[in-house]
């Protein structure tokens, strides 16, 4: 097969208005993703308090919803290639928000435990499928930039949940069901938007079949076209990334601020601080990055930052999470993330895996990725109190291997994948 760049140096022709639309109404399930985590994280303290919760409890609460977003990406994937994307991509939705609802207004831990069921495995199923939905919808000369678009709605869902816990942190219950209520109200509206949305007829077979045939891709939606090497290469490549990746953005991600407290000494208040004060650094570059998403850059500046990556994690370990050495990481890390993180990981997922069985792949290599992020998780605490540096080296190791799968992906996948020729739009989009 030819190998062309992914990402030519003509200028790209700008994205018509109505696929930005369904850019953002897609990214919404990263954004409710990220803010039921960050939310349930936030408010956990909260319902230990007002439930009488036990520990078991606390921590089966905080579980059930990694673990149930994995189940979901699994299954919701699966579903959608099997009966249509559009109609799984408007049922998940109305799933979470009436698991949301439930949460809000839960009365006690059992009946909070069921809204995060529900909604977990809404948030899971609407990941894989939403991206497929883009993918479908967009130009070939377009698809990086509207899928790397759902990267930013996952940010600012990460930035608007610990926002919120910092304003309304002295509210008590109160504060903590507006939290997850502004997540069944965002949910109700992003339903209702979805289901008016007016999506191109599907393309004529001959097109599906040229992208299908340019990744030597069989055709058609049956479990045997997930095991085979035009599929399981791409899936195991980008599962080896984002797994090893996500281990640390995991690990930050949740016990960054546990870190900061118990090891390198700071304040509860300036450990949040912190997070407030860099997030939104992550969230300007996300938005950089969409702007090269489609241009030689994307994966050029890849190869930059996972190096300024691995370094980031470098300094942290070499000091040992010493309080100056976690803020170079900080700022390191957060400059890095957008350029070489789960952004990437989006983009080429949807750029090399077969068309037809898009949201069964991408739902597999979720849910397995989120699988052992619960299970990390898990140790994570055990271990920071065992060797803070031991923790930190080993997520150094895991960094590192992201990066070569990364520059495997770049270098043999991406090069070879058929988004410089004509592909087909709206594959499954329409299916209703």
């Amino acid at each position: 097969m030819a190998r062309t760049s992914a990402a030519p140096d003509h200028p790209k022709p700008p994205i018509p208005k109505r696929l930005w639309k369904v850019a953002a109404l897609s990214g919404m399930a990263s954004y409710l993703d990220a803010a039921l985590i960050v939310s349930i994280s936030v408010n956990l303290a909260i319902y230990r308090d007002s439930y009488d919760m036990g520990v078991w409890m606390a921590g089966a609460i905080s579980a059930i919803v990694t673990g149930c977003i994995a189940v979901g990406s699994l299954v919701g994937g699966r579903l959608a290639d099997m009966f249509g994307r559009r109609r799984v991509y408007n049922l998940d939705i109305l799933c979470y928000a009436l698991g949301a609802i439930v949460i809000t207004l839960a009365p006690n831990d059992i009946v909070l435990l069921a809204g995060v069921l529900v909604a977990g495995l809404a948030a899971g199923a609407d990941l894989p499928t939403s991206l497929a939905v883009v993918s479908d919808a967009a130009p070939a000369d377009g698809r990086a930039r509207l899928v790397s678009f759902t990267q930013v709605m996952w940010v600012m869902g990460i930035v608007v949940a610990i926002f919120l816990g910092y304003v309304l942190s002295d509210t008590g219950m109160t504060g903590a069901r507006i939290i997850t209520g502004h997540l069944a109200v965002a949910a109700l509206l992003t339903w209702q938007f979805r289901a008016r949305l007016q999506l191109a007829e599907e393309p004529s077979d001959a097109a599906v079949q040229e992208e299908a045939a340019a990744l030597a891709a069989p055709r058609g939606v049956e479990l045997k076209n997930v095991w085979n090497r035009a599929a399981l290469l791409p899936m195991a490549a980008t599962f080896v990334y984002y797994v090893t990746w996500g281990i640390g953005a995991n690990t930050i991600g949740q016990f960054g601020t546990y870190l900061l407290v118990t090891v390198s000494g700071a304040s509860q208040s300036l450990a949040t601080g912190i997070n407030l004060v860099f997030l939104p650094i992550a969230l300007v570059l996300t938005f950089f990055f969409v702007r090269i998403a489609d241009t030689p850059w994307r994966d050029r500046l890849f190869y930059v930052f996972t190096v300024v990556q691995v370094v980031a994690f470098c300094i942290a370990s070499l000091t040992a999470g010493a309080l100056v050495g976690m803020l170079v990481f900080f700022v390191l890390y957060q400059i890095s993330n957008p350029f070489a993180g789960e952004t990437s990981y989006k983009v080429w997922s949807q750029l090399t895996l077969p068309p037809d069985t898009r949201g069964t792949t991408q739902g597999l290599t979720y849910a397995l990725s989120r699988g052992v992020f619960a299970g990390v998780a898990f140790v994570t605490p055990a271990l920071m109190e065992y060797s803070a540096s031991l923790l930190l080296w080993s997520i150094t190791l895991c960094m590192a291997a992201s990066g070569v799968a990364g520059v495997y992906i770049v270098r043999v996948l991406i090069r070879r994948s058929p988004d410089t020729a004509a592909a087909p739009a709206r594959l499954g989009a329409a299916r209703a």
